[in-house]
């Protein structure tokens, strides 16, 4: 039975989708075999792990609205133990479409539980917003894992999310827990970097994740080249922080 993490945070540029990309490749290095589930409509994580969206003849919008098997529309990446239900711009008028149908907070957990047996982790990227798409995911998921960058607005929007997984909790999906809280852009060098972890650690004691992801241009420049981190430059301090995050994350246990 695998392990179902959604990686959420209300606000946009937190590095939600580079932590979702690199963690699932990671984990696959590891020899977990992990699917990536995009349910963002920019589709930044389907491309970002080196599938062409705009190729995709099914995506994860014919999970949601035409309750397509989700086993029809997973696409193997070229990396190991590392698969993709992907997204592309269709899925913008999911959260429309959504509202009016029955069930529609689960459209999502519907389709991963037909498969939870086939993966030790399943990965799922929702988009920057608390739409019905992030109420999809969070009720689908075991865990939420929640990336904060290190700058001055760090916990800006993230008591909202919150207060909608303490919701989803109450309605929906009783056993959904927190993660943990990753810190993202760390730079050592700047006393805000630090002064941000230590507000973060009271905001949230106990539930800080141990690895902290360095700010480095070559996170910044895998994505355009349709890789993860692991791929595109092995050795950087961005691909050892999310070799060691899934370290952590595995050593909690996972999968059939």
């Amino acid at each position: 039975m695998s392990r179902i993490i959604a990686i959420a945070n209300q606000k946009g540029g937190v590095g939600k989708t580079t932590t979702a990309v690199n963690l699932s490749a990671a984990l696959g290095k590891l020899g977990k075999k992990t699917l990536l589930i995009d349910s963002d409509p920019q589709g930044n994580a389907t491309s970002g792990a080196g599938v062409e969206k705009r190729r995709c003849e099914k995506t994860v919008y014919d999970v949601y609205i035409s309750e397509e098997d989700i086993e029809n529309v997973i696409v193997e990446t070229a990396y190991e133990n590392f698969d993709v239900c992907p997204a592309n711009i269709s899925l913008s008028g999911a959260e429309i479409e959504l509202v009016s149908m029955m069930g529609r907070e689960n459209r999502l957990k519907n389709a991963v539980n037909a498969i939870r047996d086939k993966y030790d982790f399943i990965i799922i990227d929702a988009p920057p917003s608390l739409g019905l798409l992030t109420i999809n995911t969070l009720t689908a998921a075991d865990t939420v894992l929640v990336p904060i960058q290190c700058e001055y607005y760090a916990l800006e929007g993230v008591s909202q999310l919150t207060n909608t997984i303490s919701r989803i909790k109450q309605v929906l999906n009783p056993d959904l827990s927190l993660e943990g809280i990753l810190m993202t852009m760390f730079d050592s060098r700047t006393n805000l970097s630090i002064q941000v972890v230590e507000e973060v650690k009271k905001f949230f004691p106990g539930q800080l994740c141990k690895t902290l992801i360095p700010r480095n241009v070559r996170l910044s420049e895998a994505p355009s080249f349709g890789q993860p981190i692991s791929k595109y430059d092995p050795n950087s301090k961005g691909a050892i922080a999310y070799d060691e995050l899934a370290k952590e994350i595995a050593a909690k246990g996972g999968g059939s």
